[in-house]
């Protein structure tokens, strides 16, 4: 079975991309089968910088805090495309980045099309009160906020959003 622990945060500087790892960066286009309160089943193609192309298809029950289920294979790449047609317009678009701070791994996800603007720090822990170190470019916690999670982000985009 598989768990994933995960703290997500606004990105309110572009401070990290001096960290950012070069070459490690890929570009991610994924659809939601499935999107509801109880689950979403995604599928998605990531196309890595100087390397080959990858696809996956991930399960995933509701969040708990910031724990939840989540189960993630390995398909073959022209099978994720067909896939991907099932998504309809139930879409996102990222690049993906990884940033080292401290001991540990940032993921930062730039979103694009209907999510431009939105950039969205990610970190994957061992338990939920594992500490971690707090960079400078990191802003407001959004784990467990429902708007924020990428399938609501594909039937819900970013731009659209009511500024205050």
């Amino acid at each position: 079975m598989g768990q994933e622990i995960e703290r997500k945060f606004r990105v309110v500087n572009t401070a990290w991309r001096e960290a950012a790892k070069h070459g490690r960066n890929m570009d991610i286009d994924q659809g939601y089968l499935c999107a509801n309160e109880t689950r979403s089943v995604r599928v998605r193609v990531c196309e890595g910088q100087g390397g080959e192309d990858r696809a996956q298809i991930t399960v995933k029950d509701p969040t708990e805090g910031v724990t939840r289920l989540e189960f993630e294979y390995e398909v073959p790449v022209e099978d994720a495309r067909q896939m991907m047609k099932l998504a309809g317009d139930r879409r996102v678009t990222k690049r993906r980045h990884m940033v080292t701070v401290g001991e540990r791994e940032w993921v930062i996800d730039e979103f694009f099309g209907a999510n431009a603007g939105l950039v969205v720090a990610e970190l994957e822990l061992e338990d939920e009160d594992a500490g971690f170190e707090r960079p400078d470019w990191l802003g407001e916690e959004i784990s467990g906020r429902p708007e924020f999670y990428n399938s609501n982000l594909a039937v819900r985009p970013f731009t659209g959003w009511e500024t205050s």
